[in-house]
């Protein structure tokens, strides 16, 4: 199945260029934060990084833990926000702008048919759900545009995912008890999700049936 080729493409190159270059980026955000010499403007760095995360082998967590370190939990956690939003704002619409042709080239007739039943049944929760993983949030932002699933569902279930995990780790990254805990951080970006999903999901169903 072409899409399936087409995903295991990506997921190797993205893994090959971690390989290659992701101990560079790690070093970046290693022990003192954000770099002082980046001056008070390092966050645009950072955030310009998280945004290229779709190309780069960006460790996100470590630069929103980062950004936390050098910030502040609410400071660092708002920048780190700006910069994963904008990592799936940029995958979706390259895609959402790629013309029918280029699509079905990627995905396939039967691999576009599935995308649509699966983005239209659970596209926001696995949009939501997926940011706290590797790889997935990419791939899966990525296929959310080739499909044209609706712009206001993805970014909403973009939000409930990005909010959380970029406020956990960066509360991770600027105290010690939660660095003696890191495994909270990862809980809260993981279960928060399905909670503002849950209660976005209903206020879009009550607004759709006052419409109706």
């Amino acid at each position: 199945m072409r899409i399936l080729l087409t995903g295991l493409v990506a997921s190797a190159i993205m893994i090959g260029s971690f390989l290659l270059w992701g101990g560079e980026f790690e070093l970046l955000f290693a022990e003192d934060g954000v770099p002082k010499t980046l001056g008070s403007h390092g966050w645009l760095l950072v955030v310009g990084l998280l945004m290229l995360d779709v190309f780069l082998p960006i460790p996100a967590t470590a630069a929103l833990a980062a950004l936390g370190m050098t910030y502040g939990p609410l400071l660092g956690g708002l920048y780190g926000c700006l910069g994963t939003f904008l990592a799936g704002t940029l995958g979706y619409g390259m895609c959402r702008l790629a013309n029918d042709r280029v699509s079905r080239f990627l995905a396939g007739e039967t691999g576009m048919a599935m995308g649509k039943r699966f983005f239209r049944r659970s596209g926001p929760w696995a949009i939501a759900l997926s940011r706290w993983t590797i790889l997935l949030p990419e791939l899966l932002s990525c296929f959310a545009g080739l499909v044209r699933m609706p712009a206001k569902t993805y970014f909403a279930a973009l939000l409930c995912g990005v909010i959380p995990m970029s406020f956990a780790y960066a509360w991770l990254g600027s105290t010690e008890t939660a660095q003696e805990n890191p495994l909270l951080a990862l809980g809260v970006s993981a279960a928060v999700p399905v909670l503002l999903w849950a209660i976005v999901s209903r206020c879009f169903r009550s607004k759709d049936s006052i419409e109706e």
